[in-house]
């Protein structure tokens, strides 16, 4: 059934109407009912209606939390849209994404509002806790709702880019409503789901969380980050909150394994654990199944371009998952294709072709970002009777005997790590800025799942990685730094990584590393 909805605002309205006293989130001892929740962002919207931003990217710099909800929705009953910085990002980052955007306002807290001011001197600073006890103004908020179309953008996430600087990647308020309405039947969420929200609300999984809750009126518990690095203290606080859902990144899911967290405490409230980002370990998969056997599990994969995501395998319990486990079949209302080289699509099974999707989630390009945008979405060959827009995954895959798409990896130097999309390209363009190096290589080790960067300069270890930490996201910064003296090369001058991954292991010490 199409969704007759133009705004994500209406997910908010009708659970605020229904579950007005219901907890929407949970923030460690903080919590906010839904029509809380609901007035906050009205009176935040109609503080910014009266600043005229209609159309306008608003800049949300705090922590992941209830009031960043906040301001997501009032940036929403304003007509805007908007993109969360994070604060623990490098200065140099943070300013590379405001010259992409061009920014004229930001919402922050209490907690930020003085790096907030040295960051954005330029720019129109807004503190949550005032703006949203600003006298509220329906008849403007109607207004406002009635020029608004589905098409219109509703937030931005910046990603990783082959040239040193973040893309935004803008995505509509149709992809939103188009993928979560789909998401969230096909799952079984209801109003009764405890969701435990995992991701960092600038990333793109953070919107299944979010948007599941608001719109089936679940609640939603936000998990602070530093839990992450407590097993225990995560599984106590998701068993103290009964939570029923986990939509998180396969890193997340491990970290918990790997310390054999399950074997402390179980959630047992969790049905159903949905999962991304990279190819989930099979061993790990087994432990979470043995411990949640009603539990339904999923695997869902797509890039932040197609609205998180496009593709999803449900987990047969009976089946054997030892060579791999599929990324299944597309969500209803998406079309996925694999290309080949020439741009023809491939058919025949097990033949490797790069994932392709169409369809009302595709974003709306890169933000202020015109040749990546032309050079990603792109008219589909295939299709020359009328305009339909075809994006480029990069991604490799093919169709297995039973139809299933298996992924197969990237078919350029991006990769995926800790639940991120990574261009190697842009750590060397970093690490190349360094005055005391004069070349630099970056490779992923998939098997150990670490970054390593190799260069030739004269710079120790120590220092570059302080220097790179200064303008990278530390999800960005290597594993190991190793210093050579040159780089091998493969027949045809290219750098080889097959011999670097090589050096690394100490398998062969022609070049010397220090």
């Amino acid at each position: 059934m199409v969704s007759s909805m133009f705004n994500v605002i209406e997910y908010l309205e009708k659970s605020a109407y229904n579950y007005k006293d219901k907890i929407a989130a949970i923030e460690e001892d903080k919590k906010i009912t839904y029509r809380s929740l609901n007035n906050y962002s009205k009176k935040a919207g109609s503080y910014l209606i009266d600043e005229n931003l209609f159309n306008e990217l608003i800049i949300v710099f705090m922590d992941k939390g209830i009031n960043s909800l906040i301001a997501f929705f009032s940036c929403v009953y304003a007509g805007c849209y908007y993109t969360l910085l994070n604060p623990q990002f490098p200065k140099k980052r943070i300013e590379q994404i405001l010259s992409v955007t061009n920014a004229k306002y930001v919402i922050t807290d209490d907690q930020h509002m003085q790096l907030a001011k040295s960051y954005f001197k330029d720019l129109n600073i807004l503190n949550i806790n005032e703006i949203k006890k600003y006298p509220l103004n329906n008849k403007k908020i109607k207004k406002v709702k009635e020029k608004h179309i589905d098409c219109d953008p509703l937030y931005v996430n910046f990603t990783s880019g082959t040239t040193g600087v973040p893309k935004g990647v803008i995505i509509s308020h149709r992809s939103v409503i188009d993928f979560i309405d789909k998401f969230t039947k096909i799952f079984n969420f209801s109003n009764k789901d405890i969701i435990a929200n995992q991701a960092p609300f600038d990333f793109d999984v953070s919107v299944k969380d979010i948007y599941s809750s608001i719109k089936m009126g679940a609640t939603l518990v936000i998990i602070p980050k530093s839990y992450f690095s407590n097993p225990s203290r995560l599984l106590d606080y998701m068993c103290e909150n009964k939570v029923t859902s986990l939509t998180w990144a396969v890193s997340a899911l491990c970290l918990i394994t790997t310390f054999h967290g399950l074997d402390y405490k179980v959630p047992k409230k969790v049905n159903k654990v949905i999962f991304s980002g990279e190819v989930m370990p099979i061993k790990h998969l087994n432990i979470w199944m043995s411990k949640l056997p009603k539990a339904t599990f999923v695997n869902v994969y797509g890039p932040t371009e197609i609205t998180c995501n496009c593709t999803y395998h449900i987990i047969d319990r009976k089946r054997d998952y030892s060579e791999n486990i599929p990324i299944g079949k597309p969500f209803p209302n998406e079309r996925v294709i694999l290309l080949d080289e020439e741009n023809n699509e491939v058919i025949e099974k097990n033949k490797i072709g790069e994932i392709c999707v169409v369809g009302s989630s595709l974003a709306i390009g890169y933000f202020n970002n015109k040749e990546q945008t032309n050079k990603a979405f792109t008219q589909n060959n295939n299709q020359n009777n009328y305009l339909e827009t075809l994006y480029h995954t990069g991604d490799l895959a093919f169709y297995n005997e039973k139809d299933e798409l298996i992924f197969s990896g990237r078919r350029d130097f991006q990769i995926k790590y800790l639940g991120h999309r990574i261009e190697l390209e842009e750590i060397d363009k970093v690490i190349m800025q360094c005055d005391d190096v004069s070349r630099s290589c970056t490779i992923f080790d998939k098997k150990k799942s670490k970054i390593y960067a190799f260069y030739i300069g004269d710079i120790e270890k120590g220092d570059l990685r302080k220097k790179i930490s200064e303008e990278l996201p530390a999800y960005m910064v290597p594993t190991l730094l190793i210093k050579i003296d040159e780089f091998p090369m493969t027949k045809n001058g290219k750098i080889d990584r097959v011999e670097l991954l090589k050096i690394k292991e100490g398998n062969k010490c022609t070049i010397m590393m220090k």
